[in-house]
């Protein structure tokens, strides 16, 4: 199948409508989520450890360093031969544009109670924003996309690309100033769960034939992050 007859099966089908809102919902759900574990305090994802540690030495803000770094990530899907849709591409962008929207109207908790309920909610937010955008079926994002071309490029188990990947995006953001803390932790042991959990709720059913055969490898591909 040719990429040019794979794109007209993703964006084509009766369903099609309710994909695209699935898609933009939940990467804006996904800002909205990394924007709460900001406001908490207590620890973020590891991407959201090296956005907001390169937005400390920087000077942008978080959400734009998080659209500058997704752009740099899908560069490096050249090398290692990865394919972006249209949800790779989106994702760029809406994700860090919700953060920065979302950190403009909630300000910092104050409390610990108002904090753990912040990290709670982000949490588990993420985990409904994951399942909403890859069960979209509209491709990875540029970070899970990274992981699975390495994956394939190197033979290592996807176990211990992810793993490789996170600590030195954790380590390196951690010593630019970024957030690691319980919530880091947290967000490690629940995530992979909360995520598969909403991915069975919001799953789309297939159109026909050849849109099976063109979105079967996208919930594979799109682990858990965008």
């Amino acid at each position: 199948m040719s990429i040019a007859s794979g794109l007209r099966g993703r964006l084509t089908g009766r369903r099609l409508p309710r994909r695209l809102t699935q898609l933009y919902t939940g990467l804006a759900l996904y800002g909205v989520s990394s924007a709460l574990l900001v406001r908490g305090g207590l620890g973020l994802e590891p991407w959201g450890v090296l956005h907001q540690g390169l937005a400390e030495r920087t000077g942008l803000t978080i959400g734009v360093v998080s659209i500058v770094v997704g752009a740099v990530v899908l560069l490096l899907w050249i090398p290692i031969r990865q394919r972006p849709g249209l949800g790779t591409v989106s994702n760029v962008f809406a994700v860090g544009l919700a953060m920065d929207g979302t950190l403009a109207l909630v300000p910092a908790a104050h409390g610990l109670a108002a904090r753990i309920a912040l990290l709670v909610l982000g949490i588990v937010l993420n985990g409904v924003a994951t399942g909403l955008y890859i069960a979209a079926r509209f491709g990875p994002g540029p970070r899970d996309g990274l992981m699975t071309g390495l994956h394939r490029l190197t033979g290592r188990s996807i176990r211990l690309v992810r793993t490789a990947i996170e600590v030195a995006v954790v380590a390196t953001g951690f010593l630019l100033g970024g957030s690691v803390g319980v919530g880091t932790v947290l967000y490690a042991l629940t995530i992979g769960p909360l995520a598969q959990f909403f991915l069975r709720r919001f799953a789309v059913p297939e159109d026909d034939r050849r849109s099976t055969v063109v979105a079967s490898a996208t919930p594979g591909q799109a682990i858990l992050r965008p």
